[in-house]
């Protein structure tokens, strides 16, 4: 098949959150199944700063978004993946710091930002279906491109081939959705007689199936508490929303061939990891004592991500154990401010890292035994997995696709694959946390963690689910 992927983000190159890995995994994987993948995604500074070589087209890509002119220069790339790259730029959009906006703050004008990129994509679709070479489906990803699948079906009356171009949308999170201003829509080529309040919402209408990023999150979504607002039409959408779970690399997140940790170790052999322990005290300036049990926290610092859960559980937790903590992030002003101040008065048992490059959060995970994952709501998560192949146990809430990816651990630690807790507060988190660490003493412990790391967790189930999609969708 031929899928064109549009997405705004591409690990390693330019990452806010986990759409980075997915853009860059579930691609790979599609084209190891044969498939021709094309990404195209905007122009970012990082993408050239990072060494990505880009050849630039001679002839420019030229369309309308309602009454206005646009010309984009085009640049094709290939990933080492053999994936294909095209990138769209149009100055003044794109070449800025941040994807979505500095210093935590969205840049006013992202709606105009995003609409460019998606019309550009779907014109891009347009043009190699008039050159004869067909696009089976394009797959877009969050707010951000959601305008894809309503450009793709307004070109359709002036281009009668591209009614067979199926669109799908990954929502990776719905509480990004990308609010419009009445009528906006219709100023960008888009609008209809039933206007919707965000970009999300018309994709979901537009698109011909809807994914989202792990089969329990596709049912919560459908309730007002999970929604964002959206329960309505995602119901309506009926058999049109699937969940799939996303997965890992294991390419780059393995600790058998991870060049960025102190010493290798998998399944089979991990006496390595109480070196990569060692290593991480050392260098982070822990206490270096192999019997502390090393709990860490890695992601966004936001209130999603119970940051302010954490924040609040350390002191709890080291007094009444004798864990270490590791946290590192970037996020909310308040909440980094929170972590902050509770670390300095840890008495050197806890340490914070602002925004740790990749190299580091290997480290953390090959160092850690436990990894704390406390959403109060978790689309999927790529911690939890992370974490688990790199024999870090997750204690995580019980919430979206950390249900479906973590199972809570019986006490004698003959079943399970990490630590759940249900309530999304701080004694609950440590209640977890402290069962965990009790855990670590007993004589199955290697046993669970040798389970765990044997885990598969790739991207190949998840790929050939997605492969099911869009072969469901053609034969319409």
């Amino acid at each position: 098949m031929e899928i064109t992927f549009v997405t705004t983000e591409l690990s390693p190159f330019v990452k806010v959150g986990g759409l980075a890995d997915v853009s860059a995994a579930l691609t790979k994987a599609l084209r190891a199944l044969g498939h021709a993948v094309t990404i195209v995604m905007p122009r970012f500074p990082a993408l050239e700063e990072q060494g990505l070589l880009l050849a630039r087209r001679l002839t420019p890509l030229r369309f309308t978004l309602g009454d206005q002119a646009i010309e984009a220069t085009l640049l094709d790339g290939r990933l080492a993946s053999q994936v294909d790259l095209v990138v769209v730029d149009v100055p003044g959009l794109f070449d800025r710091r941040g994807v979505y906006g500095e210093n935590g703050e969205d840049y006013d004008d992202n709606v105009q930002r995003f609409a460019v990129l998606s019309r550009a994509a779907a014109e891009l679709v347009r043009q190699r279906v008039l050159g004869g070479r067909s696009v089976d489906v394009v797959h877009c990803n969050d707010w951000a491109t959601a305008l894809v699948p309503g450009y793709v079906r307004a070109l359709v009356p002036e281009t009668p081939a591209l009614a067979a171009t199926r669109t799908v949308l990954t929502i990776h999170n719905v509480a990004y959705k990308g609010a419009v201003r009445p009528g906006q829509l219709r100023t960008l080529g888009v609008g209809s007689g039933s206007e919707v309040g965000s970009l999300l919402e018309h994709g979901i209408v537009a698109a011909d199936a809807v994914a989202t990023v792990s089969p329990t999150y596709a049912r919560e979504i459908r309730t007002p508490e999970y929604g964002a607002g959206l329960d309505g039409v995602l119901r309506e959408r009926g058999e049109a929303l699937v969940g799939i779970a996303n997965g890992v690399d294991y390419a780059v997140w393995n600790p058998a061939t991870d060049s960025a940790i102190a010493a290798r170790y998998d399944a089979e052999d991990f006496g390595n990891k109480a070196r990569c322990k060692g290593a991480l005290q050392k260098e982070l300036g822990l206490p270096i004592e192999a019997h502390s049990p090393l709990v860490a926290n890695v992601g966004r610092m936001v209130e999603q991500k119970g940051t302010d859960l954490v924040a609040e559980m350390i002191p709890k937790l080291l007094r009444g154990t004798d864990a270490q903590v590791v946290v590192t992030g970037d996020g909310a002003t308040e909440l980094v401010s929170m972590v902050e101040k509770v670390v300095a008065k840890s008495n050197d048992r806890a340490v914070f890292i602002h925004a740790a490059n990749e190299g580091l959060v290997h480290r953390i995970f090959a160092g850690a035994d436990v990894v704390l994952v406390p959403s109060r709501y978790e689309p999927c998560g790529l911690v939890q997995m992370y974490a688990q192949r790199y024999g870090a146990l997750p204690v995580a809430r019980a919430t979206g696709g950390l249900i479906d990816t973590v199972v809570d651990c019986d006490a004698k630690l003959e079943t399970g694959t990490g630590f759940l807790f249900e309530s999304a507060t701080a004694d609950a988190l440590l209640g977890a946390t402290e069962r965990s660490i009790a855990a670590k003493t007993l004589p199955r412990w290697s046993t669970l963690v040798r389970r765990v790391m044997k885990l598969d967790s790739g991207w190949d189930g998840p790929a050939r689910r997605y492969e099911q999609l869009y072969r469901g969708l053609a034969s319409r």
